[in-house]
C-alpha cells in the first residue's frame, strides 16, 4: 500500500509547503491537518505548540501511517522539531533549516535577513541554528505582527500591508541585506509586496519550495520515494477547526486540488 506523506501546520500557511510538494512530487499521496481550531500557534505559549505538535503527530502516525512527517509550520518546526524526532522513527522534516541552508547559499555579502511570527523570532531558532551552519554571517531576524491576518483575509496587496510591510521590513533595509527568508509559510503570498519594499536587488527564498526538495531528497535517501510513474497521487485535506472555511480560504490559496475537507475535532483524544 502506498503510504503518505503527511504535514501539519496550525493553518493555511502550510498550504504553500503542500503546494510545492505536489508540484514537485505529484506521484506522492499527500495528507495535510491544518489545526484551524487552535491556530495561530504564533502567539501562543511553546508548551502548548509543543503538546499540539506531539498530539497531531500521534493521531496522524496511528490514524494514516505516514512514511514521514512534514511539520510545515514554522513555530512548530523551530520549538517542537527535535521532540518529535524523538517520539517516531519516521523521517521528520522541519521548514527552518531547509529555508535558512538556501538563504546562506544565495547571498553574496554575508548580510541576510529572516522574517517570521513573534513565537519563531521569540524562538531564537534561527538565531541558533544560523550560528551553526554559518558563525560569521551577519543575521538580522524581524517579527512581523499582522503579516498572517493580512493573508487570510485576502489583502496581499492593499495599501495598508504595504504601509505595514515598509514599518516592519525596516530593519532589514537599513542591516542592507542581500538575501531574505520568508520565514513563515503565509509570506509568499506577500512576496509582491515584500520585494517591493525590500528592493530589487534583495533576493526572497520561500521556505516551502526549499522543503519541498528537503523532502525529495530525504524520501530518497530513506528509499521511500514513489515511482514518478506511479501516476497522480491522492490528496487528503483535514481541518480542526470549520471546514467550509478551510475550504474556501484554502482554495483560493493552494488550487482546485483543495476540495473535500474532512473535519477532525479534538476530544478526549486531545
Amino acid at each position: 500500500m502506498q503510504r503518505p506523506i503527511a504535514m501539519f501546520d496550525s493553518g493555511f500557511g502550510g498550504l504553500t509547503v503542500a503546494r510545492a510538494v505536489i508540484d514537485l512530487m505529484p506521484e506522492e499521496d499527500v495528507v495535510y491537518f491544518g489545526d484551524t481550531a487552535r491556530y495561530p500557534y504564533g502567539p501562543r505559549p511553546h508548551a502548548d505548540v509543543v503538546e499540539y505538535a506531539e498530539q497531531i503527530t500521534r493521531w496522524m502516525v496511528d490514524g494514516h501511517d505516514p512514511k514521514m512527517i512534514v511539520v510545515a509550520c514554522n513555530t512548530a518546526t523551530a520549538v517542537a522539531l527535535d521532540r518529535l524526532r524523538e517520539m517516531v522513527s519516521i523521517p521528520v522534516v522541519g521548514v527552518l533549516e531547509p529555508g535558512l541552508r538556501a538563504l546562506l547559499s544565495v547571498s553574496t555579502s554575508d548580510r541576510v535577513g529572516v522574517i517570521g511570527t513573534v513565537g519563531t523570532v521569540a524562538s531564537g531558532a534561527y538565531q541558533t541554528l544560523a550560528r551553526a551552519l554559518a558563525p560569521t554571517m551577519d543575521l538580522t531576524v524581524a517579527a512581523c505582527p499582522g503579516f498572517v491576518e493580512f493573508v487570510e483575509r485576502g489583502e496581499t496587496a492593499s495599501d495598508q500591508v504595504h504601509v505595514l510591510a515598509e514599518r516592519l521590513l525596516a530593519p532589514l533595509v537599513e542591516a542592507k541585506v542581500d538575501a531574505l527568508l520568508l520565514g513563515c509559510t503565509h509570506y509568499p503570498f506577500l512576496a509582491r509586496t515584500i520585494g517591493d519594499v525590500m528592493g530589487r536587488d534583495v533576493v526572497l527564498v520561500s521556505s516551502a519550495d526549499e522543503t519541498a526538495f528537503a523532502v525529495q531528497r530525504d524520501l530518497a535517501a530513506a528509499g521511500l520515494r514513489r515511482p514518478e510513474s506511479s501516476g497522480q497521487g491522492t490528496t487528503t485535506w483535514i481541518s480542526s477547526g470549520d471546514t467550509s472555511v478551510f475550504a474556501e480560504l484554502g482554495r483560493r490559496l493552494l488550487g482546485p486540488e483543495l476540495d473535500t475537507v474532512v473535519g477532525h475535532q479534538w476530544g478526549h483524544d486531545a
